[in-house]
């Protein structure tokens, strides 16, 4: 039986590296997209291959359009036609009021989150819909819980951004649909991942988060992964246009 080939966006580390192995042992073959850290890349790639799984490792830039067009070809090339995608890429910069961000960081934010992620998700749409045999067909973008939050003091930006990945998901699940390929989200709380050290400048934000959680704990990469697993998999197989929140009540 042929496996279905999965492409994860930064799946290098956090939520993504934590999909990319849940997926590896649940029978999919998965190519781990990273920007720069290779060796963080093969160690996901590793794990994958252990649980039984075909994965290569691609890097490439989630912003720039060259970048993301060869990343589906050598996915492609290297694992069979892809069936689903998890549209995961995505930065922060440096937290703080919006009066006081740099115009770059602003850009930057913007570059990956929206305007990559649009391309990413017009590759996979493309993909999927070349892949005429595949019997399941599935993309999950990444929102966050700070669309609705708006992240004020911390990154509005970041909120705005992911705000548009939410239209996005509605109108390509209308636009796909037919095709019977499935679009849907999931939208994040407070995770554990290294994204507030190496993106926000915060270590601790996750501590000083917390408290002000319903449920009085972050999330573990894991858990936001079981979300995107489901939306990927045929349990979820008359879901499609929908944002999943996994926030912890936040």
């Amino acid at each position: 039986m042929t496996r279905p080939v999965l492409i994860v966006t930064g799946g290098s580390r956090g939520i993504g590296a934590a999909t990319c192995i849940m997926a590896a042992k649940r029978g999919y073959d998965v190519a781990v997209n990273y920007q720069g850290n290779a060796q963080a890349a093969a160690k996901v790639v590793a794990a994958c291959e252990a649980a039984g799984a075909k994965a290569v490792a691609i890097q490439g830039d989630m912003a720039s359009a060259t970048d993301i067009i060869r990343l589906f070809a050598e996915a492609k090339a290297a694992l069979g036609p892809i069936s689903h995608v998890v549209n995961n890429a995505g930065i922060t910069g440096k937290s703080g009021p919006l009066a006081d961000a740099d115009t770059a960081v602003i850009r930057a934010c913007i570059d990956v989150n929206v305007t990559g992620a649009i391309l990413v998700a017009r590759e996979a749409a493309r993909a999927l819909t070349a892949n005429a045999d595949a019997p399941a067909k599935a993309i999950v973008n990444i929102s966050s819980a700070a669309v609705t939050l708006g992240s004020p003091g911390e990154y509005v930006w970041y909120a705005a951004s992911k705000g548009a990945i939410d239209s996005l998901t509605i109108g390509l699940a209308k636009e796909l649909a037919p095709a019977g390929i499935r679009v849907n989200a999931v939208a994040p709380g407070m995770t554990e991942t290294d994204i507030h050290a190496l993106s926000t400048g915060e270590p601790g934000r996750t501590a000083r988060i917390a408290p002000t959680i319903p449920l009085k704990r972050v999330a573990s990469p894991e858990e936001i992964a079981e979300s995107i697993l489901f939306l990927l998999s045929e349990a979820s197989a008359y879901t499609t246009g929908v944002v999943l929140r996994v926030a912890g009540g936040r």
